[in-house]
C-alpha cells in the first residue's frame, strides 16, 4: 500500500466519524427536558424524529461513499 492510499484511508475514517458525531451531537440536543430531567412528550417526539433523520442521513452518506 503506498502513502497516498494510506493518508486517503485515514482521512475519509476521520471526516467519517467526524459528521458521524455531528449527527449524533446534534440529534441528542434535548431543548424539552423538565425539572426531573425528563423530556416532554412533544421534545420526545421531536428527539425520535431527530435520530430517525440522523440514521437517513448515514445511510445516505454510507450509499453515496459506494457510488463514488
Amino acid at each position: 500500500m503506498n502513502l497516498n492510499r494510506l493518508i486517503a484511508m485515514l482521512t475519509r475514517r476521520l471526516t467519517n466519524w467526524g459528521v458521524n458525531k455531528g449527527i449524533d451531537l446534534y440529534s441528542r440536543r434535548s431543548g424539552g427536558v423538565s425539572a426531573d430531567g425528563k423530556l416532554s412528550p412533544a421534545a420526545q417526539k421531536q428527539a425520535k424524529t431527530a435520530r430517525q433523520a440522523a440514521k437517513r442521513a448515514r445511510q445516505a452518506a454510507r450509499i453515496t461513499r459506494r457510488l463514488r
